[in-house]
């Protein structure tokens, strides 16, 4: 809509280009996402549901009572803010789409009196996912210059043709994988909100300075996404409305995102991943969530579908583990675990970028 407007109204003041800068819609996008949760979120506090206690985590008794499923809230307002300052088409309509619904899955089951169930939350992941996989293939397609579409590798100077239906499968696994992931992560104060915010402002600083920006996506030998910088507007009002509520959250926290924002973040970050046009970007980006949250899901699939039993003698969620067979605080949980993904981070996008 802004951009839009600048452009209009440019003819008759010309500060108002301003307004169609990418850079400028990226700081406005984060500071007004901030500001709008940071003072806005405390008064839904008696319209949210309460946490009902969650089963096989130490923080159970910490975390009941408190008003939970505030993702209803902020990615409502991520979804809003991005009508205001995203440049839209049709691509991105839908993966703002896609992630409220998922969202508003997590929080149907966050106010429901009584569990929804792994399967049922599952099933939905998957049409979501499936839906989402389809369109941007489609997006993907539509973008290339022969109608194909291509990963890009670390260790790899050429791109790889993929088969659209490859792309797909891929690619539900990967939104599958990052929505079920970043939900197992929730469970510290302030943790999975953290290390998502590494993944947001890294992706966007990926789309914007990189993928998006013709001369450095050739001279890293990466494909161009013409329209990267839009999708950094998107992330980084993401990641604005996340810092509002991580304001919050931070412990001792005051309110929980619940089911209804670790989805929607996964969910979003997986899309991310699978734009950039490389899926293992997610080890860059997300790497400790996929640990934290990934193995549990790896140990129970096992024991539960194949009686195969591994990492008997580990707690997971890996924070669970490290509070309760290391004594760490959920001061020290957080801080360990964000430099441990902030170092990860820094050398794998030098690894993913520079030695093609």
């Amino acid at each position: 809509m802004l951009y839009l407007l600048g452009g209009f109204l440019t003819q008759y003041f010309g500060p108002a280009r301003l307004l169609q800068s990418y850079a400028v819609l990226i700081v406005l996008a984060l500071y007004v996402g901030f500001l709008v949760i940071r003072f806005g979120l405390p008064s839904f506090y008696d319209k949210l549901p309460h946490d009902r206690g969650r089963e096989f985590t130490l923080t159970a008794e910490a975390a009941k009572g408190k008003p939970t499923g505030s993702g209803v809230v902020w990615v409502t307002a991520f979804t809003l803010l991005s009508f205001v300052f995203v440049p839209f088409d049709w691509i991105k309509c839908s993966v703002l789409i896609l992630t409220w619904l998922m969202m508003l899955t997590g929080y149907l089951d966050d106010a429901s009196k009584t569990s929804w169930g792994e399967y049922r939350k599952a099933l939905l992941d998957l049409f979501i996912s499936i839906a989402a996989s389809v369109l941007l293939a489609i997006y993907l397609q539509q973008n290339s210059a022969d109608g194909k579409i291509y990963f890009w590798l670390p260790l790899v100077a050429q791109k790889i043709a993929v088969a659209p239906w490859l792309f797909v499968i891929i690619s539900v696994i990967m939104l599958w994988a990052s929505v079920n992931t970043t939900n197992c992560t929730d469970g510290v104060d302030g943790l999975s909100s953290s290390l998502v915010l590494i993944a947001l402002i890294s992706l966007g600083v990926i789309f914007y300075f990189i993928l998006g920006h013709t001369d450095i996506a050739s001279y890293l030998l990466v494909p161009h996404i013409e329209d990267g910088a839009s999708w950094a507007v998107m992330t980084f009002a993401l990641a604005g409305v996340l810092m509002g509520y991580l304001w919050h959250n931070a412990y001792p926290s005051h309110v929980l995102m619940g089911d209804a924002g670790s989805r929607a973040l996964g969910f979003y970050i997986g899309v991310c991943v699978m734009i950039t046009g490389n899926p293992f970007m997610i080890l860059c980006t997300s790497s400790i969530i996929f640990v934290n949250g990934g193995m549990g899901l790896l140990k129970v699939f096992l024991k539960r579908f194949f009686h195969i039993s591994i990492f008997t003698t580990i707690r997971f969620p890996l924070h669970d583990h490290m509070r309760k067979n290391h004594g760490w605080s959920p001061t020290q949980v957080l801080l360990k675990f964000l430099i441990l993904q902030i170092l990860i981070t820094m050398a794998g996008l030098g690894i993913f970028f520079k030695i093609r």
